[in-house]
């Protein structure tokens, strides 16, 4: 059967562009429609077939983020797409939104930017729908990912685990940098893991890559500052590296981290994407291993794709520790699944466990 998919924007225009995105998928069918948040609960109320809805943020009568609560607590286990232009309020209210409950965001395209914008745009839009309709069918897509909407990886997922994972020992000295590979899922991830590791970050360096587009990388550091009470900012190119701050890879660049007699780093590179994204896990990683020989401790969160296995792989191989989040609680168990099977992990935990995990890894030993 297809996926029932409702849309809401005020937009009679962008009505009708999102319903014919999605129904030149024979996957999808739009059931529904309307122009504002209480017809959308109106519309459910008459739908009860609808599985997801793709929720514009700016509407009037009521905005998206006012419906948004009142849609899930009317249909639970409704799953909602945030839908809006980008800018920086629009940013921070699609993050609000991930808060709340919706399972994902998407940006729309400008006038501005050109028909290969629009084009991304609707693979994208049905590629969000189908990975969160079923799961199942977004495995076997190969379309090139939407850079300027979140830089997701269309690379096949590793399939389900089947079968207890190999497991190796973690490394054995006290890491002295946390790195943080996510991407499909990871803000809502990434909120969960730094509220759990509060407290016990001030004496190393964090160093994020979300895949996500410029605006929002910089909306999510100022969410992440909120929860984690450390300086948490996009790496800016040229600055020190300092203990105790969180530095999150700006959308469009790949973050690295360069070692010279007078200390470390960032650099920001605009070099070609790698695993079809940038920022990029692997770069970041990779840089890593050298300016801090080796001594990591690695998580890998929920995402599409395989970034971060390559430089996983040589993170283990100097001494580094990697643990991944489990299929059960990732929304789409690409990214950890891929080091996870490729027996580079020394753990493989539900969402809620990875935070102590890290905390007892990162305190400091005697």
């Amino acid at each position: 059967m297809p996926i029932k998919v409702m849309v809401v924007d005020d937009s009679a225009v962008v009505r009708g562009l999102v319903t014919r995105t999605l129904q030149e998928d024979p996957d999808i069918e739009v059931v529904a429609s309307a122009s504002n948040g209480r017809m959308a609960l109106m519309q459910l109320e008459r739908k009860p077939e609808v599985e997801i809805v793709i929720l514009d943020i700016e509407m009037p009568v009521m905005d998206g983020l006012t419906a948004l609560p009142l849609l899930i607590a009317q249909r639970p286990g409704l799953k909602v797409i945030m839908a809006s232009t980008l800018t920086l309020r629009n940013a921070d209210i699609s993050l609000q939104a991930l808060h709340a409950g919706a399972v994902d965001y998407i940006t729309k395209p400008s006038t501005t930017e050109g028909p290969q914008a629009a084009v991304l745009f609707r693979e994208a839009l049905r590629e969000k729908v189908k990975l969160h309709g079923r799961g199942s069918l977004a495995r076997d897509e190969q379309d090139s990912p939407d850079e300027l909407t979140n830089n997701i990886s269309s690379e096949a997922t590793p399939p389900r685990s089947k079968g207890p994972l190999v497991l190796r020992s973690a490394g054995t000295f006290t890491p002295a940098a946390l790195a943080i590979a996510s991407s499909t899922g990871g803000p809502q991830a990434l909120f969960q893991v730094m509220g759990d590791l509060r407290n016990s970050l001030s004496h190393i360096p964090v160093f994020i890559t979300q895949h996500m587009p410029p605006t929002f990388t910089q909306m999510l550091a100022n969410h992440i500052e909120r929860i984690e009470p450390l300086k948490c900012a996009e790496g800016r190119d040229g600055e020190e590296v300092q203990r105790g701050r969180i530095y999150i890879a700006p959308g469009g660049y790949h973050m690295l981290v360069e070692r010279s007699q007078e200390g470390r780093r960032i650099r920001l590179t605009q070099d070609p994407p790698v695993n079809y994204c940038r920022p990029a896990a692997d770069p970041m990683i990779e840089s890593l291993i050298e300016a801090f020989d080796g001594r990591l401790l690695i998580a890998v969160l929920t995402g599409m794709g395989s970034d971060g296995l390559a430089a996983c792989r040589k993170a283990v191989a100097a001494g580094s520790t990697v643990i991944a989040q489990d299929e059960a609680t990732s929304v789409v168990w690409g990214m950890p699944g891929a080091v996870a099977m490729d027996g580079l992990c020394s753990a493989v935990l539900p969402l809620q466990d990875i935070g102590p995990y890290l905390r007892s890894r990162l305190a400091p030993r005697a």
